[in-house]
């Protein structure tokens, strides 16, 4: 009997941006009815990857085969049209459409403002969870979940014969994963097969049967998944264990509050929230996604104007609502959307790592284009970018080396004292994630305090000294990190008694 011919076949496949050899010589395949999780470090060649899988760039070298056939994808929509579904890690869904056109956009025969049936519309959205969904109500009135749900709804619902998720659940919680979850298998069990790229080890280890690794661009490993444990899969991907991040100890260390928020609200969001962080430390609001940590950071950067409560950095009281003052104050933000809110995707490395520094490097009004170059190559050697790409577009970088740069723009503001940051290393790699965290906590050492919200209980407690956790925008425990651990964690996220207030 002959063995089943794969699905997907990538034969010696290279990439090449200018000089830089993103994927070299890179073969894996893929059977129909598989899921396969592609894991790597940050940089490793997945986005690269996953673009040449769905139409962004075509392979210098090498072949992909799919179905049998070689084929050359000439564009997004040409991989579309021969059976490939992308769910890309950054949020393609337009803001200003409902979520039933959303859900159309790329159907054959619909146009911007199309329709899909009614029952059409409602089975997609049952099959992620969002079955209380209102399929007429606006994408910009969702919350970052719902439309990373409404993003997987709509290419889950293709007739597609492969299915790529490029870092699906990083914005979800533990309830919505499971539906995405349900849904990958549902399709890998009627014939499709699936590539499942994430940062979450234990979502690779129990979603895939299979798992292929890369580093430098080349594939290091190709395992059974059951073969594999956490452990063992970091050392793949990195080549050695992560080193462990050196804390401060815990709020009392940094001596002095630098940022004290008093009876905070956002609307319906938020309640009555009071914190102080003191310099020198790092803080984790913890909690679902939705529970109200990223409203606290959005208010603290002035972005909220309906926000309510007494603000102070450094002793001085920021007005609310005031994006300016907040900046004035010392107050940098890095969003949870990094290309959405933070990066100039069009422009190079080097001109997203300047951003904010152009006054300063063009006396007189004009650029002094020297000083600029030397700038970049010292932030970019700061925050561990190649020097030699910071002339290529911010969009060719992986998603850690993209997160690093939005990092190195607000790092180097000379009067930086409180960094916020709403899930900081989402889309990341475990690689990347170590590497960022690490420049945290050196912002840390420089006395800035640093304030970051994330519902991934590993990034809390390998990062932060303290830990706030919220659920439905209220505090429910405060604690030193040497203090707890992701049991109590997780049962204060779900199910622990909401306080309202903490001092």
């Amino acid at each position: 009997m002959m063995p089943e011919a794969p699905l997907l076949s990538f034969e010696r496949v290279s990439l090449s941006y200018g000089s830089f050899k993103a994927v070299r010589e890179a073969s894996f395949s893929l059977k129909a009815g598989e899921v396969l999780g592609l894991c790597g470090h940050n940089g490793a060649g997945k986005s690269s990857v996953v673009r040449m899988l769905s139409g962004l760039h075509r392979p210098d070298e090498g072949r992909i085969v799919l179905g049998g056939a070689p084929c050359s994808f000439r564009s997004v929509r040409d991989a579309q049209r021969q059976g490939v579904a992308l769910v890309d890690q950054e949020l393609s869904v337009i803001p200003a459409l409902t979520v039933a056109e959303n859900l159309a956009l790329g159907e054959p025969g619909l146009g911007l403002r199309g329709a899909l049936p009614r029952e059409e519309v409602r089975r997609r959205l049952d099959a992620v969870g969002l079955d209380q969904l209102d399929p007429f109500s606006h994408i910009e009135d969702l919350s970052i979940g719902e439309r990373q749900l409404v993003e997987i709804a709509r290419a889950m619902g293709r007739d597609a014969r492969l299915f790529i998720l490029d870092e699906p659940t990083a914005t979800l919680n533990t309830a919505d994963i499971a539906h995405v979850f349900r849904a990958v298998r549902k399709v890998a069990a009627a014939g499709c097969g699936v590539i499942y790229v994430s940062h979450r080890l234990d979502e690779v280890l129990s979603l895939c049967q299979r798992i292929v690794v890369m580093r430098d661009g080349a594939v290091t490993a190709d395992e059974p998944a059951g073969s594999l444990d956490a452990a063992r899969l970091v050392e793949l991907m990195i080549g050695h264990a992560p080193a462990p991040v050196a804390r401060s100890g815990g709020a009392t260390v940094g001596g002095h509050p630098i940022l004290e928020i008093r009876n905070l609200s956002t609307g319906p969001t938020v309640e009555n929230f009071n914190l102080s962080v003191m310099a020198g430390t790092v803080t984790a609001i913890a909690g679902q996604v939705g529970s109200g940590g990223s409203d606290v950071l959005h208010a603290l950067a002035g972005l909220t104007p309906a926000a309510k409560g007494d603000i102070g950095v450094g002793g001085r009281r920021v007005p609310i609502g005031s994006p300016h003052a907040s900046i004035s104050a010392g107050v940098g933000f890095l969003s949870a959307d990094r290309k959405g809110d933070g990066l100039f995707l069009s422009r190079s490395i080097r001109e997203n790592l300047l951003a904010t520094r152009l006054s300063t490097l063009s006396p007189r009004g004009f650029l002094h284009r020297s000083k600029m170059r030397a700038t970049a190559r010292t932030i970019a050697s700061r925050v561990g970018i190649d020097q030699n790409r910071l002339g290529e577009s911010v969009r060719r970088l992986s998603g850690g080396n993209q997160q690093k740069t939005f990092l190195g723009r607000c790092m180097e503001r000379d009067d930086i004292r409180v960094l916020l940051l709403d899930e900081p290393t989402r889309g990341v790699d475990v690689g990347g994630r170590a590497d960022i965290h690490v420049l945290l906590r050196a912002l840390a050492a420089q006395d800035v305090a640093v304030v970051f919200a994330s519902s991934d209980l590993d990034e809390v407690l390998s990062l932060a000294d303290d830990v706030v956790v919220m659920r439905s925008g209220r505090i429910v425990s405060q604690v030193p990190v040497a203090e707890t651990d992701n049991v109590r964690l997780l049962s204060d996220m779900t199910h622990g008694p909401l306080t309202g207030a903490v001092a």
